[in-house]
């Protein structure tokens, strides 16, 4: 079913712009979406992206429906923090993967999103998808945000991108670091495994990973962290701390246990990593918004035989 609707006039302080501008800031579509409405016909009166509009102009736009999306619906228990028309609130479990991909093409959060959500998205791009803004890793847990639609893609994505989102991560690590720290430094591909993230010398991006102690566990063979993330590189938190010599319990991939770790330590399935909290501006109603998840039962189990060492 497809959705016509007529923009606001254009303003005096609006004359000359492009009409691709003014149409993104005169609706909720992104500019890239209304570039492409415009070449597909989907706009009255029919005019190039660089056109320039005139006072009083207004415009008619046909959204066509969303074409469907690859993956196919899959109906997945989702454990839901929120949701409103523009976005969804999921705390994911360890074990799901977040978007479909070779070797995970079915049973990922995508799939499930799409049943659940169903009709309410509205299209990313013109493609019946949920929009994906951030990623945890398939064994790490917590708090994701999802948009709905363009609008709310782009708003939060800007927010990811100038890191205005607070999050804030729970972490056992091996051993017990000092009380409190911020750790820097450019993550990049490692130079000698590709499949792996490092602190990189040169090239890389900016990371910054500010980090406390909450308690040590095990008789400090292990320690309970939390970590403030100023920005959100691939694997950050694994390799800030792998950097620091206090890997993630659990991490066959950037660290392993120290000669004498108790074995309920060892045998730790997973990186001991939760996505525990989540705050951004909600981009309809322009207020922040603050989400928190649970410690998942296999780290808080952890804390409990910790107390009875």
């Amino acid at each position: 079913m497809t959705n016509t609707f007529k923009t606001r006039p254009v303003t005096p302080a609006e004359q000359g712009l492009r009409v691709d501008k003014f149409l993104a800031g005169a609706t909720d579509f992104s500019r890239t979406r209304i570039g492409a409405l415009l070449t597909q016909g989907f706009v009255t009166p029919a005019l190039p992206a660089d056109a320039k509009v005139t006072t009083g102009q207004v415009f008619e736009i046909t959204q066509p429906p969303a074409e469907p999306a690859d993956p196919l619906p899959e109906k997945i228990k989702l454990d839901i923090l929120y949701e409103d028309a523009d976005l969804i609130v999921i705390n994911k479990p360890a074990g799901m993967v977040v978007h479909p991909g070779a070797g995970n093409t079915s049973g990922t959060l995508v799939n499930a999103l799409l049943a659940h959500c169903g009709d309410s998205l509205s299209g990313i791009g013109g493609v019946k998808r949920p929009g994906i803004v951030h990623r945890i890793d398939k064994d790490t847990s917590g708090v994701l945000v999802i948009a709905k639609n363009d609008f709310t893609h782009q708003a939060l994505s800007e927010q990811f991108a100038v890191h205005s989102i607070k999050r804030i991560y729970q972490a056992f690590v091996y051993g017990v670091p000092p009380v409190s720290g911020t750790i820097r430094g450019n993550i990049g591909r490692s130079p000698v495994n590709r499949q792996k993230m490092a602190i990189v010398a040169t090239g890389g991006k900016p990371a910054v990973t500010h980090y406390h102690v909450v308690k040590p566990l095990f008789n400090g063979k292990a320690c309970w962290i939390e970590c403030q993330l100023e920005t959100g590189r691939t694997h950050q938190i694994r390799v800030h701390m792998t950097s620091i010599k206090h890997p993630l319990l659990g991490d066959a991939v950037y660290g392993s246990a120290p000669k004498g770790t108790p074995e309920i330590l060892r045998l730790f399935p997973r990186q001991a990593l939760h996505a525990g909290f989540l705050s951004f501006i909600h981009p309809r109603f322009q207020r922040e918004v603050s989400f928190s998840a649970p410690m998942p039962q296999d780290m808080d189990l952890l804390i409990q035989a910790s107390d009875v060492y």
